[in-house]
């Protein structure tokens, strides 16, 4: 398994779950398991539920920095919600139907990123002004000034909002870094979403070990 190190910057809102995976086989040779697609619906049976209070309390943990997360830059796992909702959340592949489940499920975003592709060190902090990277095939970039972000050598490449396209999870992942941003008012419930977040992935055959924070 391949070791992370995560440094994680002082913040008075932040409760970050973080653990890194490693797949059995590059994720092009594996298939989402059905319970784990079935989990996509909204009905579905799971350990989470998450509310309106979770929605606004993730938002203020956005604004911390001074980012506005509204519009398009608004959370991911609201996305989650209306795609689920218009059914037009499909399977994409292992890690991240397994992201998307407990997202949707427990309304906290959810980043995950190709630990090989993310150039250490990497630290979680709030993005410096001017920030920004792109983050879809297409070559769109969002401006991340303000926002909490994952930062590898490079620059921001992950947050709550939109990951960096360079970080991405591909065809060829097997190893990778999972963040679950939660907020210490929710007490519990980024434990419980990380919690459950690992107990799919193992059920699906890969290795959770939880990342290592320096001082």
């Amino acid at each position: 398994m391949k070791e992370v190190e995560l440094a994680v910057d002082d913040h008075a809102l932040l409760e970050l779950g973080a653990f890194a995976v490693t797949l059995p086989a590059p994720i092009r040779e594996l298939e989402s398991p059905a319970w784990l697609v079935d989990l996509l619906r909204e009905n579905a049976s799971a350990p989470l539920s998450r509310s309106e209070d979770v929605r606004t309390t993730v938002r203020d943990l956005l604004r911390h920095g001074g980012y506005k997360p509204t519009g398009r830059g608004k959370p991911a796992s609201e996305y989650l919600v209306r795609a689920v909702g218009e059914g037009k959340l499909s399977s994409i592949n292992l890690l991240v139907d397994a992201c998307n489940v407990v997202s949707f499920h427990s309304g906290l975003p959810i980043s995950v990123v190709d630990a090989d592709l993310a150039a250490p060190p990497l630290r979680v902090g709030i993005a410096a002004s001017d920030s920004s990277y792109v983050f879809n095939p297409s070559g769109q970039e969002i401006k991340v000034d303000g926002l909490l972000c994952l930062h590898d050598r490079v620059g921001p490449c992950a947050n709550a909002v939109k990951d960096a396209q360079r970080t991405k999870t591909n065809a060829t992942t097997r190893n990778a870094l999972c963040l679950v941003w939660g907020h210490q008012e929710l007490v519990g419930e980024t434990q419980a979403a990380t919690q459950w977040y690992q107990e799919l992935l193992t059920r699906a055959g890969a290795e959770c070990v939880a990342v290592s924070r320096p001082f």
